[in-house]
């Protein structure tokens, strides 16, 4: 009877889950690895246990019990504070496809005696997790570059870069979701060994100026900053571990280069490291939010350079120039009323 039970699609799913969640936990909390053994591993072996136990002959259902049993992972692991809502979202996009190819190697091992390979793969998994977070491996370090022209040319760009004044408050989806955001951006001095320090929602990046070679170019190391995000759960705070030095910016650069026109082509370009893997999935993400963060920026140093710009009539926008209409005329004069206003001159 209870064979038949964990045989049913929601029983199967359910025990995969609780799998997934004490394989997750191992890996997060316990050992501090987010790995292969995590993200690619994991959903593989929740997907093929969860048509393991549901022993269906039907592929599609054993796909629907692997997906179920993914589904259920994640939400067991929102629901008791082992990660967020933010992070489950974007790892989701690899874990699904992985459960899939786990339920079509389960569902053909299902016909023959399960407990010998459930077993295995119970035990193997974390043991993956241990060797994985017992290698030691260093991450690489990425570029990531943003460009914008600026409609001011470089010495009016370059005091809005060194520093800037606080940001409107974020419209983008993204930013609102949690991910970290610049609000505002002070230094402390002049030239090489100053400190710069930008300032996020979620606290201060500090910025030893490396290189002052004012209006070109301002380099600087990142020797603090503060979590990336803030994730998103129905217990208000957490903090799993990968927001504690797993994306670490190393060092930033603004370059500045004038173009035609008194325009400036203002280049920002961060240097990072990802301690996730696989590497070039969580590269997509990390990459689209550095861009993110850098437009914020490179923005409104634009709209505070162009501001302060003067701009001629003949070439300011459309609005600008209607502002300006009808232009006030002075009356001219005909030379007869001119000569009667003479005439009517009393002389002294």
């Amino acid at each position: 009877m209870v064979k038949n039970r964990l045989s049913s699609l929601p029983w199967a799913a359910f025990v995969a889950a609780l799998l997934g969640l004490a394989w997750a936990w191992l890996s997060t909390f316990v050992l501090s690895t987010y790995g292969y053994a995590l993200f690619v591993v994991m959903p593989f072996a929740v997907g093929f246990v969860a048509a393991l136990l549901h022993a269906s002959t039907s592929l599609w259902r054993s796909i629907a019990a692997a997906l179920l049993a993914t589904v259920l992972t994640a939400a067991l692991l929102v629901a008791v504070a082992v990660e967020g809502l933010f992070c489950i979202v974007m790892a989701m996009p690899l874990a699904l496809p992985l459960a899939i190819v786990g339920a079509a190697l389960g569902q053909r091992r299902a016909p023959r005696p399960t407990g010998r390979s459930f077993g295995a793969v119970a035990l193997v998994v974390p043991l993956l997790v241990g060797v994985e977070a017992g290698a030691g491996r260093e991450p690489a370090v990425h570029p990531v570059t943003t460009r914008i022209v600026v409609d001011a040319p470089p010495p009016a760009v370059w005091r809005h870069v060194v520093a800037f004044p606080p940001l409107p408050a974020p419209r983008e989806a993204l930013f609102r979701a949690g991910i970290a955001y610049p609000m505002s951006a002070t230094i402390e001095g002049r030239g090489v060994g100053a400190v710069r320090r930008c300032r996020f929602s979620t606290g201060d990046f500090v910025e030893p100026i490396t290189v002052w070679d004012a209006p070109r170019r301002l380099a600087f190391t990142v020797t603090s900053q503060p979590p990336p995000m803030r994730e998103l759960s129905p217990w208000g705070a957490v903090h799993p571990p990968h927001l504690d030095g797993f994306l670490r910016s190393r060092r930033g650069e603004f370059r500045l280069r004038p173009l035609p026109g008194g325009r400036t082509l203002l280049v920002g370009t961060t240097w990072y490291e990802n301690r996730m893997w696989p590497a070039r999935y969580w590269r997509v993400w990390s990459d689209g939010l550095i861009h993110a963060i850098h437009r914020r920026v490179l923005r409104h140093v634009a709209a505070q350079a162009e501001r302060r710009r003067p701009v001629p009539l003949t070439h300011a926008p459309r609005a600008e120039r209607l502002m300006a209409w009808p232009p006030i005329r002075t009356p001219r004069r005909s030379s007869a009323s001119t000569a009667r206003s003479a005439r009517a001159t009393p002389r002294r």
